[in-house]
């Protein structure tokens, strides 16, 4: 396959889901940020200004972004000319972030979204490359209803599930069925620093809005199945969950209880986390980690301080696999949530549809 370096736009670029796509996409083989979009009180101005006290990123802002005039998102038409697709990061109400991506799409412009807004949209495929591209069928039946050639909105799932729903993926021949989980999610799942949230040193909130609904139903959209157009949730399994704000900066822990229907050994389960590959690792993606889970054997792990990079954020850690006496089993995951869970995941679904020729 010939590579095409495509131009790309980022809607909602001041923000650290935005930070972290240019950063992300800073030298990337196959896209260039050609063009930046924020509100309209950012628009006319150069981007470096706008967010140089604001920057998030631990490395600079990339050179070929630094200099770019920052676009209103609602400029729809002039930046449709200086971009092949777009990422969406915006910070607006669901029903404008709708219309907003829907927008881009009807212009023949492909939408690759970290929003929640068009996840429950039944012909929008919400994916997590490892374990369900086949879900980008329904774009085709997407387009028709759209009235588009090329545009569509493709979206990633919740930062929440990236440390248990990969584990779902690989041992999904011994048919887990039932799921309590508690998530430990940090502050830049908020778009936030400890220096904007001070509030959060030595804290826990008990509540996150929105983020146990997501928990529990978008592993089902996830499991679903493309039938007549749209996606079908799976009926395999119950989830139920609790999601806590912790002082953390990155890096999403999880606590998961498990049953299955099938029976299984420890080492079976262990055997399965290590061996997992999906699509992006055998056509071997730019963003792919090599090894997508990882089991550590210490009681002390995943840890975040060690833990969290792992194959530069893009990969899962899984540790502390045991029987339990209530359920079968239970474990905790980590992933990064900005970057597997947030912007990497973004750029990886990107790839992915680029790979299968969505894109051009």
């Amino acid at each position: 396959m010939t590579i095409k370096k495509l131009r790309v736009g980022i809607l909602g670029a001041t923000g650290m889901v935005g930070q972290r796509f240019i950063s992300l996409l800073d030298n990337h083989p196959w896209f260039e940020v050609t063009a930046v979009a924020a509100s309209k009180n950012s628009a006319g101005k150069i981007y470096e200004e706008v967010v140089k006290n604001k920057w998030k990123m631990p490395g600079p802002i990339p050179k070929g972004v630094k200099d770019l005039i920052i676009y209103d998102i609602n400029e729809i038409n002039e930046i449709a000319k200086k971009v092949d697709f777009v990422f969406s990061a915006v910070n607006m109400g669901k029903d404008e972030i709708r219309g907003i991506e829907d927008a881009y799409a009807m212009s023949e412009i492909p939408v690759v979204s970290n929003n929640s807004a068009h996840r429950w949209t039944e012909d929008v495929p919400m994916v997590i490359p490892e374990i369900n591209v086949e879900h980008f069928d329904v774009i085709e039946f997407q387009k028709k209803r759209l009235g588009t050639n090329k545009g569509f909105v493709a979206v990633k799932p919740n930062c929440s599930i990236q440390g248990y729903v990969p584990c779902l993926a690989a041992w999904k021949e011994f048919e887990p069925y039932e799921l309590a989980i508690s998530t430990y999610q940090a502050i830049s799942g908020s778009g936030k620093t400890f220096e904007e949230w001070p509030e959060m040193l030595g804290n826990i909130i008990p509540y996150i809005s929105g983020e146990e609904e997501k928990s529990e139903k978008e592993p089902l959209k996830i499991f679903g199945t493309v039938s007549n157009g749209r996606i079908v949730n799976s009926d395999e399994m119950k989830l139920t969950s609790q999601c806590v704000r912790v002082p953390v900066l990155d890096g999403h822990t999880c606590s998961v209880f498990i049953n299955f229907r099938k029976q299984v050994t420890k080492e079976q389960l262990i055997e399965k986390l290590n061996n997992f590959e999906g699509y992006p690792q055998t056509e071997k993606l730019p963003s792919a980690p090599i090894k997508f889970i990882k089991y550590v054997k210490d009681n002390d792990r995943p840890q975040v301080n060690i833990d969290v990079d792992y194959e530069k954020g893009m990969g899962v850690t899984i540790g502390r696999l045991r029987e339990d006496n209530i359920f079968d089993f239970k474990f905790i995951g980590l992933a990064h949530n900005t970057i597997r869970g947030a912007a990497g995941g973004a750029v990886l679904c990107a790839e992915a549809l680029y790979k299968k020729g969505y894109l051009y």
